[in-house]
């Protein structure tokens, strides 16, 4: 009696297993258009939207001018097109549910990936804020706490910046937002100086003179209402009246068109001193003699002339 009530029941158990198993296939197959559907719709989203993308990046790129801001909005166009895809594509494939549940889950789980990504978000939002109030763009040279060289792309969560030595930088966006940035080039125009120091003995005035005609004649070097060069008398150094010579270029190089142009300035200001008379003193350094001492050997010996040796 027992061993036929068990057969019974486990005959029963496997009939009801099959049912559901086929049940369960039989529902699959329903849905494999579906799927298939949902995933056609995915690959064609993504195409799409990388259409749309490069469409819309020749667009932008024509109306703004501005390749920071046409990376940086292409980019959302892109996203934002690849998320609506995949969402139509769940309701396809009948799987609304889930589709709500995701958007369900993102609203509720936003405030928590806020505080657990504060930095991310932050940067993200930065990065908004400065494609739109743009403080600087490709290629300009700028300075932010101790990263200083020219700015090559800016993303999402960062900015890159090519340092003069070489080194790929990147910086988040908030920092460049939060902390002061000075751009070096934005309007193309920057002014160099440097110092060079005459004898006591000469004019001041005259020395001034003949500098400042030195570095107007020098290429590159701008003459107009708004920048134009000039002398001054910097400081009574020890063994040198210190004068400062400060001038502009037009220049979006910062450093190696900017750096040539000074050199050249410079050698025509040391070529004017000499040939106009005047003279440019090396430091002098005191010598003081202490308790009887009243003097100290000094030799002076003539070094010949070199020869020239034939190997």
């Amino acid at each position: 009696m027992n061993q036929s009530f068990l057969l019974t029941f486990l005959q029963l158990d496997a009939s009801l297993l099959v049912q559901s198993f086929r049940a369960a296939w039989l529902n699959f197959l329903t849905q494999v258009p579906g799927y298939l559907t949902a995933i056609l719709i995915v690959a064609l989203g993504v195409l799409i939207a990388q259409k749309i993308t490069q469409v819309s990046r020749n667009l932008i790129a024509r109306k703004t001018g501005d390749p920071l801001m046409t990376n940086f909005l292409s980019k959302s166009i892109k996203v934002i097109l690849v998320i609506l895809a995949v969402m139509f594509a769940l309701r396809i494939a009948g799987l609304q549910g889930i589709a709500n549940t995701l958007l369900t889950a993102a609203g509720a789980s936003a405030i928590i990936i806020g505080f657990a990504f504060k930095d991310i978000g932050e940067n993200f939002i930065s990065g908004i804020i400065l494609s739109f109030n743009r403080p600087f763009n490709v290629n300009d040279t700028i300075q932010s706490g101790d990263i200083f060289g020219k700015v090559v792309s800016m993303e999402f969560r960062y900015t890159k910046i090519k340092t003069f030595d070489g080194k790929d930088v990147y910086v988040p966006n908030s920092i460049l937002l939060k902390t002061p940035l000075l751009n070096y080039t934005e309007d193309g125009f920057f002014r160099m100086e440097f110092i060079v120091g005459i004898d006591y003995a000469d004019d001041i005035l005259r020395a001034e003179k003949v500098i400042l005609e030195a570095v107007i004649k020098t290429k590159d070097v701008l003459l107009d209402e708004e920048h134009h060069p000039f002398v001054v008398a910097d400081l009574l150094d020890v063994s040198t009246v210190n004068l400062k010579i400060l001038f502009w270029i037009d220049s979006e190089d910062y450093k190696k068109k900017a750096m040539m142009i000074r050199s050249r300035v410079m050698s025509n200001v040391k070529n004017a001193i000499i040939a106009n008379g005047l003279n440019m003193p090396a430091n002098i350094h005191e010598i003081k003699l202490y308790g009887t001492q009243q003097s100290i050997p000094i030799a002076i010996t003539s070094i010949p002339p070199p020869t020239n040796l034939k190997e």
